[in-house]
């Protein structure tokens, strides 16, 4: 509510304007700064956060809300409520972008046989280490030239993307790309856990002999239930979000290159993660590394 008219009609009136100031808890200097047309300073102080978080919703790409900007700037030391920043950013038309409901594509194989489910759903970041438990999956990207695929592994501890690949068809070979990506990035021990769908890739006897030689126990979700892979759905679901469905992508060559931008250069190292606390991968990571007890750091 402007409590300033009742001021100004208190004052026309020749009453007291420090008591009218005080009944509407309104500081007198504040009062008189409006009179001269001057900003007040929580005015000031908004402008002022109203232009970082403009430039923090920049360097997002038009992708981050009101939860991904206040811990950007509490991490910069602008310590303000999320609602305050909420009510800045819509007043500068400011929004994120929220991710459409997803559909599995998974082809599964009649003829494979019998595989456990080792993830259960469970997929808290503090139910496991990083690097005891992934999961993968297959999307489709539609280009000028053709559809293109990416698979990708991501650590369900610290929601990383450790390894993906990117071909023009959906071989077994794709998948194994990306699990190899991963493998020869992480290191990981014996006995990982390797979570998927039950897409014929998955299941096939060429990516059960690559998962057996490097010791990764393979497991996958029920059938027709896509969010026993939640979090390789979820992850599909923020790319296209913010990059693959934002643009028409002309060539192979300029999707390839933006993906790798986008798990490379912001998803992995830059984007705060709702899971995480609102760190990037690379932040919780790095964090969970620092806690580590001294012998496993060692080895």
């Amino acid at each position: 509510m402007n409590v300033f008219p009742f001021i100004e009609a208190e004052q026309a009136g020749k009453h007291n304007v420090k008591r009218a100031c005080e009944l509407m808890e309104v500081s007198r200097s504040a009062y008189y700064q409006r009179q001269r047309g001057l900003p007040s300073r929580r005015e000031r102080v908004d402008a002022e956060l109203t232009l970082q978080i403009t430039r923090v919703h920049a360097v997002s790409k038009g992708t981050y809300g009101a939860p991904r900007v206040h811990a950007d700037l509490a991490d910069a030391g602008l310590r303000h409520g999320r609602k305050r920043v909420a009510r800045l950013m819509r007043a500068a038309g400011l929004s994120g972008k929220c991710p459409r409901r997803w559909r599995t594509t998974t082809i599964p194989d009649p003829n494979a046989g019998e595989r456990p489910d080792l993830v259960g759903r469970n997929f808290g970041v503090d139910a496991a280490a990083v690097d005891t438990r992934w999961c993968g999956d297959i999307t489709y990207i539609n280009t000028w030239q053709g559809w293109l695929y990416l698979a990708t592994v991501i650590d369900l501890a610290s929601r990383r993307v450790v390894g993906w690949a990117v071909a023009e068809h959906l071989k077994t070979d794709l998948v194994d790309a990306a699990l190899t990506d991963a493998l020869v990035r992480r290191r990981p021990a014996s006995g990982l856990t390797f979570h998927s769908d039950r897409g014929c890739q998955y299941t096939s006897a060429q990516h059960t002999r690559l998962a057996a030689e490097h010791g990764v126990r393979l497991s996958v979700g029920r059938r027709g239930q896509c969010w026993d892979n939640a979090v390789a759905e979820s992850f599909f679901s923020t790319i296209k979000t913010e990059l693959l469905h934002r643009q028409p992508w002309p060539t192979h060559t300029a999707a390839r290159q933006a993906i790798f931008e986008y798990i490379e250069g912001w998803y992995n190292t830059r984007r705060r993660h709702s899971t995480l606390g609102y760190l990037s991968p690379a932040a919780y990571e790095a964090t969970y590394h620092e806690n580590l007890p001294p012998a496993r750091q060692a080895a």
